[in-house]
């Protein structure tokens, strides 16, 4: 017996599969409490998402010299049409006192300050983020709301600024897990239900992918308590979506060739471990294609992105070990009853071999290079919508669904006051220049106003108002020419901050990261074709057709996005993420069909080895491919527009590579390269009869 033989029975040895099931409880009770604290572990505070080297990232750096905690202001909005009262001043600076005791406020604070209309009135209270990012703003933003809200006496109140922004975006992300996770578990039960048809086989993968869940988020918990990897919100949510989805694809197919194995071998412990070694290879292919397209993110300036790699590589590679060791051990254990009540007896033919997917194969075989050109020019076709694509950064009310309190807020602040109220730009400088810096920021167009340098230990630091709304182009392009004044001022060593840089440095940093990661995931997935197939010209027509199909996903994602959703753009990193997961997810299709129709094709000939193969795959591909783009879409059930784009996008592409490209384009392709598609292996100099193998085969 092979060493791969051997190792594949090890999880359904007599014996072995229940050393293998008491090693997995062991360890789901030892990681059941660690997964429990991963959103305790998550640091969504500014500097896990921006580029470690940027200026704005050295200003929240050096300007903790001067404020030791992190702070983010929050703007109290007042509002009267027919213009402000003597009592409703009265009334803001009774507020403003009681502002100053709201949890986690820190300083002075600053107003009530009546707009030049006479129509607004504006209050700033710092407050201190401190080490829970924006979940330590929600209480003191809730807090001033209801103050303010309480003695309003009719005007119109609303609390904006950083602050008020992050408070909003903690509480659309708040029981995020939770949600995804229910909404995620129903959607794989209903599709295990309708794949199966069996009442009890659904719950096999679905214990198994749950397990391996569990586990990931202990590992990634542990590691980000004592290792230093970052997590945030965005990747704990991504996570549970990619585990459950691409863990219950595993099974799946898995399960499939266990089920063809069982026609074919008496004894279910055979039938497993020939189950094992045959998908085996396929699915230790397919999670190295994802596990590696993920660490290439670690190559990324943004942290946020750096620190989605790993954390999505090791939730892939513990769902890869739970699907080969756990699930195994748990199917042998029951026996064949679980495909009640299609039980899979012994010597009976297997039902794929003449299904629909063989008469799909069958019609295609007839005309492949018709049928390929098709297929290619409506992809195509859908590639026009990339026109509209405006993957450019979300301003803070298009990055909401809907329009929470701060997006009001800051529309009213854009009426009666300078844009930038609330979120000036921090300049930091050498002492002795500050105000050299200081006038030349003053005399920059679009900065409205300045404030006095404040000094420490030979550096100082002002705020410098901007007169555009601070997540607008013009606020910017602002940023641009006031970096460009002070990098000016000798021996300054001057820098721009504030939530405007922020934001422009993060968009700078994902366009970087678009064209540095996407031409490395293309090549790592390249070679891992090359090496599992053996050949040079299906990986390269395998990679066409992926990058086919993400460009025609994307082109139809941004025409729904502008004409039917309203979406006023895409974030920055809206590319590279549908990317990766597309790529790495897509062409797990394309390894579960090629693999297949590599086997038969030793047998048959590469053309009705690719008949062979779409038959024995098709219907749990299809399978696979509606259930991980069924968890993406999840994501869109989000009240944050960068979710929902992403989950969008991704569902579309799977469903693409799962229904036209591997089901269509590639075996057409397949079958019209014929023994081409394996230069330069060995199977394509050999010739087959094709009709009388694969009748012999059937």
């Amino acid at each position: 017996m092979s060493p791969t033989r051997k190792l594949a029975t090890l999880p359904c040895g007599r014996r072995s599969k229940w050393v293998v099931l008491a090693l997995w409880l062991v360890l789901l009770v030892v990681a059941g409490p660690l997964a429990g604290k991963l959103t305790d572990a998550e640091d969504n505070q500014a500097s896990s998402w921006l580029p470690g080297n940027a200026e704005s990232t050295q200003v929240l750096n050096e300007q903790r010299a001067f404020q030791p905690v992190d702070t983010a202001q929050a703007v109290v909005v007042y509002q009267r049409d027919g213009g402000i009262t003597p009592a409703d001043r009265v009334e803001a600076a009774r507020d403003a006192t009681a502002f100053a005791s709201a949890p986690h406020v820190l300083g002075p604070v600053v107003g009530p300050v009546v707009s030049a209309d006479g129509q607004a009135m504006q209050t700033i209270v710092p407050v201190d983020i401190g080490t829970g990012g924006w979940q330590d703003l929600r209480p003191a933003v809730d807090s001033m709301r209801a103050t303010a809200a309480d003695n309003s006496m009719g005007m119109a109140t609303h609390v904006t600024g950083p602050a008020g922004v992050g408070a909003d975006q903690a509480e659309a992300f708040a029981g995020i897990d939770g949600t995804l996770l229910a909404a995620t578990i129903s959607v794989v039960i209903i599709l295990l239900l309708l794949t199966y048809r069996s009442p009890v086989l659904w719950a096999l993968p679905l214990i198994s992918a749950a397990g391996a869940l569990v586990v990931s988020q202990a590992v990634i918990y542990l590691l980000a308590e004592h290792s230093g990897l970052t997590v945030n919100a965005q990747s704990a949510g991504i996570l549970i979506v990619l585990v459950l989805g691409a863990g219950t694809d595993y099974a799946l197919l898995l399960t499939a060739r266990y089920r063809e194995e069982l026609r074919r071998h008496e004894d279910r412990h055979e039938a497993m471990a020939f189950a094992l070694h045959r998908a085996g290879p396929a699915i230790l292919a397919s999670s190295a294609t994802v596990v590696a397209s993920m660490l290439c993110l670690l190559v990324a300036e943004m942290n946020s992105t750096r620190g989605l790699g790993p954390v999505c590589a090791i939730g892939v590679l513990v769902a890869l070990a739970a699907m080969l060791t756990l699930l195994p051990a748990l199917l042998v254990v029951v026996g064949r009853w679980v495909f009640w009540p299609v039980k899979p007896a012994y010597g009976t033919p297997e039902p794929t071999r003449t299904g629909r997917w063989a008469h799909v194969g069958g019609w295609i075989n007839r005309r492949p290079r018709k049928v390929w050109i098709g297929t290619a020019l409506a992809l195509g076709a859908c590639c026009i919508g990339l026109v509209s694509l405006n993957a450019t950064g979300l301003s803070t009310a298009g990055s909401f669904t809907g329009t929470p309190d701060s997006v009001v807020g800051q529309q009213v602040l854009e009426q009666h006051f300078p844009g930038g109220t609330g979120a000036p730009l921090t300049v930091i400088s050498a002492a002795g220049e500050a105000g050299t810096v200081r006038a030349v920021a003053q005399e920059t167009p679009g900065i409205a106003g300045t404030s006095t340098p404040t000094t420490h230990e030979g550096q100082a630091l002002f705020q410098a108002t901007l007169a555009d709304p601070p997540d607008s182009q013009a606020a910017k392009d602002t940023v641009d020419r006031v970096r460009a004044a002070v990098h000016a001022v000798p021996n300054a060593d001057a820098k721009v901050g504030g939530s405007t840089a922020v934001i422009l440095d993060a968009g700078r940093a994902a366009a970087n990261d678009n064209r540095t990661i996407i031409p490395l995931v293309l090549g790592v997935v390249l070679v891992i074709l090359a090496v599992l197939l053996r050949a040079v010209t299906a990986p390269l027509v395998l990679i066409a057709t992926v990058v086919l199909s993400y460009a025609a996903a994307l082109g139809i994602s941004a025409f729904f996005f502008e004409h039917v959703f309203h979406f006023e753009g895409q974030d920055n990193a809206f590319p590279l993420f549908v990317f990766v997961f597309l790529v790495a997810l897509g062409i797990d299709y394309n390894i579960f069909l090629m693999t297949r129709v590599r086997e038969e094709s030793a047998q048959l000939g590469t053309r009705q080895g690719a008949v062979a193969g779409l038959a024995a795959t098709g219907g749990v591909i299809t399978s696979a491919g509606l259930i991980l783009a069924s968890t993406f879409a999840v994501l869109g059930t989000l009240p944050v527009v960068g979710f929902a784009e992403i989950g969008f996008a991704v569902a579309l592409g799977v469903l693409l590579d799962t229904l036209v490209v591997r089901s269509v384009l590639v075996t057409a392709l397949t079958m019209d390269l014929d023994r081409h598609m394996w230069w330069p292996n060995k199977l394509s100099s050999q010739v087959h009869d094709p009709e009388s193998q694969l009748s012999r085969h059937l």
